[in-house]
């Protein structure tokens, strides 16, 4: 049996061990609550996949939608919003640099470098005579009438001129020189009413016939376009050069004025 001090003293041992087990339980639970909180607030705050995936495919898409828009592609009903950048009747005269069976470079009077590339319907002629593909060498000067692009031209004509046809006004182009004010001046009649853009774009027969007479007036840069107007004239579109831009021309096709 044991005495009334060993009894106590168990008592007290055994309330200690008892206060130790609540303790760490206690300390337990407070743990695991801690952990669950963190879990939880770390999945709330992390996107899931398929958020991210559908984030980054609609960016993909506004992308895309914002090359289409710059590069003329986007237009609502399939159409580029700038038809005037599509290749159009237009032509160069210049000096022949290097010909080969397909395709000829030439300079012209104010150093712009065309290509022009020849096909099986390409006519060639010098004068109101008919030639052969052939007979274009390196020096000629010729006028090339047909699809323009840029400084690119699909030929439908070209014309060997005389070295000493030249006209009064010739002299007035001006050359584009990088880092120079492009030069504004207006020389004879501008039809009135005129605004840059309007017109309607001209191919074949009108747009060669304008495109001559605009170039033997003022050569040396590339013509991309002809436009025919409410009154009839024709507005010739000229690139390459600093001045002129617009060349006009008559129902008749001769030279009324520049700006």
């Amino acid at each position: 049996m044991l005495s009334k001090d060993t009894t106590t003293i168990h008592k007290k041992t055994g309330v200690i061990i008892m206060k130790k087990i609540f303790i760490m339980a206690a300390m337990g639970l407070s743990l695991a609550s801690l952990v669950g909180c963190s879990t939880s607030n770390t999945n709330a705050n992390a996107p899931s996949a398929n958020t991210s995936s559908s984030q980054g495919t609609q960016q993909t898409q506004v992308n895309s939608d914002q090359m289409k828009s710059q590069d003329g592609s986007g237009g609502g009903n399939g159409q580029a919003p700038n038809a005037r950048s599509a290749p159009s009747s237009g032509g160069a005269s210049g000096a022949i640099d290097s010909v080969t069976t397909s395709s000829f470079t030439m300079s012209t009077s104010a150093g712009v470098q065309v290509t022009v590339n020849e096909t099986s319907s390409t006519t060639y002629m010098k004068g109101t005579s008919l030639i052969s593909a052939n007979a274009i060498t390196k020096g000629d000067l010729v006028l090339v009438l047909g699809m323009t692009s840029g400084t690119t031209i699909e030929a439908t004509q070209v014309i060997v001129t005389p070295t000493t046809d030249k006209s009064a006004t010739s002299s007035e182009v001006v050359p584009f020189e990088k880092g120079k004010t492009t030069t504004t001046k207006q020389v004879g009649q501008i039809p009135e009413n005129w605004s840059e853009g309007s017109g309607t774009i001209v191919s074949g027969t009108e747009a060669n016939n304008a495109t001559e007479a605009a170039l033997i007036a003022y050569p040396g840069g590339v013509v991309n376009r002809v436009t025919k107007l409410n009154d009839g004239e024709y507005n010739v579109h000229v690139m390459g050069i600093s001045w002129p831009h617009h060349v006009f021309v008559s129902k008749d096709f001769i030279f009324v004025g520049a700006n």
